[in-house]
């Protein structure tokens, strides 16, 4: 295998930082802080928000495994979470009519953060796409696919260095599954009928 460059590894450690950051950090805290000032519009979206991004947690796992189809569905995460956040018109216009207020703020603010990095992302890994037309064994072998697992592999060694990667990728491809039964459920048999309501999702 040949060696990583630097600027890749730099790339690859930085927006895996960005990740925690404005999809885990961010978005639990304003939940908390959505959940104590009782503002319904803004927990009811944030719980969405958590429903579709748990397919980045779901690649995690997979990319543990070195299961090629979690390249694709880490790419398709960052299509799906702005639709996501910004798909319901009764939310966004319960969020425009709301009084001003730090929550508020920050609210939006992270919203079009979140956005905006998820864009950039679905941008900048078109290229990675490739490694999910590879074999496990190829990634492992290919420099500028194999860059990608390091932070998995870090993140496996502190929450489950003893369990196997196969094992894990297995849960991930559960969770997958799972995934792709309730989406496909709910986008041909509820979305539909509820349009763009958020009411009951």
């Amino acid at each position: 295998m040949q060696d990583v460059p630097a600027w890749l590894s730099s790339i690859v450690w930085a927006d895996y930082r960005l990740a925690v950051l404005f999809t885990v950090i961010l978005p639990l805290a304003l939940l908390i802080w959505a959940t104590v000032q009782q503002v319904e519009a803004l927990q009811r979206l944030l719980l969405i928000y958590w429903r579709v991004s748990s397919l980045l947690a779901i690649t995690l796992y997979l990319l543990i495994g070195v299961l090629p189809i979690g390249f694709f569905s880490g790419w398709l995460a960052r299509i799906l979470i702005p639709i996501g956040l910004w798909y319901w018109a009764d939310l966004n216009e319960e969020i425009r009519d709301s009084p001003s207020s730090s929550l508020k703020l920050a609210l939006v603010s992270w919203r079009w953060a979140v956005s905006v990095y998820c864009a950039i992302g679905v941008i900048g890994q078109i290229p990675v796409l490739r490694c999910a037309t590879l074999a496990s064994q190829q990634i492992l072998g290919d420099a500028a696919c194999r860059v990608w697992l390091d932070p998995p592999f870090l993140f496996r060694e502190y929450l489950h260095s003893g369990v196997r990667p196969f094992v894990l990728g297995f849960f991930g491809i559960v969770g997958l599954v799972i995934y792709v039964l309730y989406l496909g459920y709910f986008v041909f048999f509820r979305l539909g009928k509820r349009k763009r309501s958020a009411m009951e999702n």
